[in-house]
């Protein structure tokens, strides 16, 4: 932990009616005299005016003192509540600057991204998986993500971590305990209870990842790429499903000759929608070009919209759609779409694909139950609020490495081996212990906390 003292002005860039610059660190006490002109009570908002060297307001506002470990870092920490105009806030932050620290030398600095919530995390005032939802909080597009975000803040995501930690650590400390006396080792599978409590605890990782999965995506977003034949009605489904004409629509095929991306949001889920040109035979130069980079798009998708023209104008190509399916990552990631059902004879998108869905990009038709399908593959269903929570693709990766983990325990107890079995339910631990930070490396740290901003 490093002994100086951070100041940061902590509000957005720009004018605005309330401006905040804050310190924290052990000359915090310092500035306060210098700035405020008097020792303040903790945790009372004192209205006066902030002083420079000389002894002259340069602003006028709130300060209140938090007397450190009660505070958001666990230091002493000050808060300077001015006008929110960038020339008094600059003033502000200089005069803070310019004190000479307290008489332990204490270096003050402008605070790094990220070095306050850094700080109340290695003074145990946060978790890893907590400090991480703060930054997500302050970068919620949607209401709903702003809430998952504030759940892990508050801990309900560490909560499920820790409850899981301990199930697992005291199967291990039963298993371990066990190894001292090898001529047990059947009775104690048995009066243990061991294949059981595996499977419990297999069956809390697949909850625990599910929901995880669901705050990933509403912090993400999932990533949605149209594809299929020119003239098919992708560019109109992209209309239609961002409700603006974000895209050029003619009879021409080949007229989306790059991908247009475009974020969208269905019921609280964000989504980046992104149009690619169609794929088909061509000595187009260009259109080559913008084939190719559907092609790309379509091996890093995670959910392909496969569009097929109901009205039959155009043909199927099957052997490209097979290629298609076959740069996807999952079947299960690939809604066929029935496009310009509006078309069709009877009104509807005849197909033998009981999963297809119809619409008509056009009318408005099927469009609703397309929105559905894409929140089910974000693992979206039921009550958009239960048990939801911010999560990030290294949380799932741990999440998935403790399952993996647990899966080959069971093999080593079918096979009566437990010094493996105690072994793998160590990894399992350690997978579940980076989530909240109990082991993480310092290149992680400063991964994660290089990406917040400045005075947070």
């Amino acid at each position: 932990m490093s002994t100086d003292t951070i100041v940061a002005i902590a509000t957005a860039p720009g004018r605005g009616a309330i401006g905040v610059v804050r310190a924290s660190g052990p000359a915090v006490q310092a500035i306060m005299q210098a700035v405020c002109g008097r020792a303040l009570t903790p945790r009372i908002a004192t209205h006066l005016s902030f002083l420079d060297s000389q002894g002259q307001p340069v602003d006028d506002g709130l300060a209140i003192f938090f007397q450190g470990p009660n505070s958001y870092t666990g230091e002493d920490v000050l808060e300077l509540q001015g006008h929110g105009g960038p020339g008094v806030m600059a003033l502000v932050l200089q005069q803070c600057l310019a004190v000479r620290g307290d008489e332990r030398g204490s270096v003050i600095r402008i605070a790094n991204p990220g070095e306050f919530t850094q700080r109340a995390f290695l003074n145990d005032k946060l978790d890893l998986a907590q400090a991480e939802s703060v930054a997500d909080l302050i970068d919620a597009g949607s209401e709903r993500a702003a809430k998952s975000a504030l759940a892990s803040l508050q801990g309900r995501f560490s909560g499920l971590v820790q409850a899981l930690l301990e199930k697992l650590i005291d199967l291990r400390m039963r298993v371990e305990a066990c190894l001292d006396f090898p001529e047990e080792d059947i009775e104690f599978i048995a009066r243990e209870g061991v294949q059981e409590k595996l499977q419990a605890i297999n069956h809390l990782l697949d909850e625990l990842r599910q929901s995880a999965s669901r705050g990933a995506a509403l912090r993400d977003g999932l990533r949605v790429v149209l594809v299929g034949a020119p003239n098919v009605g992708k560019s109109s489904l992209l209309n239609a499903l961002a409700e603006q004409d974000v895209a050029l629509v003619t009879e021409i095929a080949g007229t989306t000759r790059d991908r247009i991306v475009q974020e969208i949001t269905i019921d609280g889920v964000p989504m980046h929608v992104i149009d690619t040109a169609g794929l088909r035979a061509t000595q187009d130069v260009v259109e080559l070009l913008g084939i190719e980079r559907t092609w790309r798009e379509i091996e890093q998708a995670q959910v392909v919209l496969l569009l097929r023209d109901a009205s039959g104008a155009i043909a199927t190509d099957a052997e490209l759609e097979g290629q298609v399916l076959a740069r996807v990552a999952s079947a299960r990631s690939v809604i066929r779409v029935l496009n310009k059902s509006d078309l069709s004879a009877a009104g509807i998108a005849p197909t033998g694909d009981e999963e297809a869905i119809a619409i008509s990009a056009k009318t408005g038709a099927g469009l609703d139950r397309l929105r559905a399908r894409l929140l089910e593959l974000a693992g979206w269903s039921g009550d958009a609020s239960a048990g939801v929570f911010s999560a990030r693709a290294r949380h799932l990766d741990a999440l998935s490495r403790a399952r993996a983990q647990i899966d080959e325990a069971e093999q080593h107890l079918h096979d009566q081996e437990l010094e493996l079995l105690a072994e793998c339910l160590r990894q399992a631990q350690s997978a579940l212990s980076e989530i909240t930070g109990e082991f993480s490396s310092d290149d992680l740290l400063g991964e994660i906390f290089g990406r917040f901003c400045i005075g947070k």
